[in-house]
């Protein structure tokens, strides 16, 4: 009875012993478990390599020169441009100028004379004013002053209407070409203005005449 009463108490003991041991094991892999599974679930943070402060240097003087080759283009190129329109300004008003010489040119009548005390247009007369015609017929935004004027014998008066009378017939010559009316002035200067300031048949011959003054168009703005 006392033999089965101790291997009891022996069994007992053992089993309390491997159930202490078995418990003693758990707990120390338990923390080692847990742990590994915290530190195997993040990720280690790799930091970037700083650039090295020379790099950033050299980048930034590249991108200034070219930033300053780029400004130098653009500034040669506009130069380029405004120097090329200024020439073409300047040729355009060159043609312009050239081109309103050759129309006055054209559109220049030489004096007509008249015997004295008269104002019939001579045969003369009329060819010089048939063939200026054509170009007022064709240059239609010129205008005409016909001026006339005398010798000096007579009075002021006298010479004045007898100058205008040179001048109205020399115009309605002209409309009657088809120049329209409204394009041609006429006025008289009598005696006031002559040609040559001699006094000989000569000198007298050349103020008993009819001057033509062109009027240039009016600029549109």
């Amino acid at each position: 009875m006392r033999k089965k009463r101790m291997l009891r108490i022996g069994l007992i003991t053992l089993f309390l012993f491997l159930s202490f041991a078995l418990f003693a094991g758990c707990a120390k892999k338990g923390p080692t478990k847990s742990e590994a599974w915290i530190h195997g679930g993040q990720k280690p943070t790799v930091q970037a390599p700083t650039p090295a402060l020379t790099d950033d240097k050299e980048t930034m003087k590249s991108a200034l020169r070219e930033q300053t080759l780029d400004d130098q283009g653009i500034r040669k190129q506009t130069l380029t441009d405004e120097r090329n329109a200024g020439k073409a300004s300047e040729g355009a008003d060159r043609e312009a100028v050239e081109n309103e010489a050759a129309i006055l040119k054209e559109l220049r009548i030489p004096d007509i004379h008249f015997d004295f005390n008269e104002y019939k247009l001579h045969p003369e007369n009329q060819a010089v004013l048939k063939a200026a015609a054509q170009a007022y017929l064709k240059h239609t935004n010129y205008t005409l002053v016909i001026e006339g004027h005398c010798d000096e014998r007579g009075t002021t008066e006298y010479n004045l209407a007898l100058g205008q009378r040179r001048a109205d017939e020399t115009a309605k010559f002209l409309i009657d070409l088809g120049i329209t009316q409204v394009r041609i002035k006429t006025i008289s200067y009598g005696k006031e203005r002559p040609l040559d300031p001699g006094h000989d048949e000569t000198a007298l011959a050349k103020n008993r005449r009819v001057h033509f003054v062109v009027s240039q168009p009016v600029k549109q703005p």
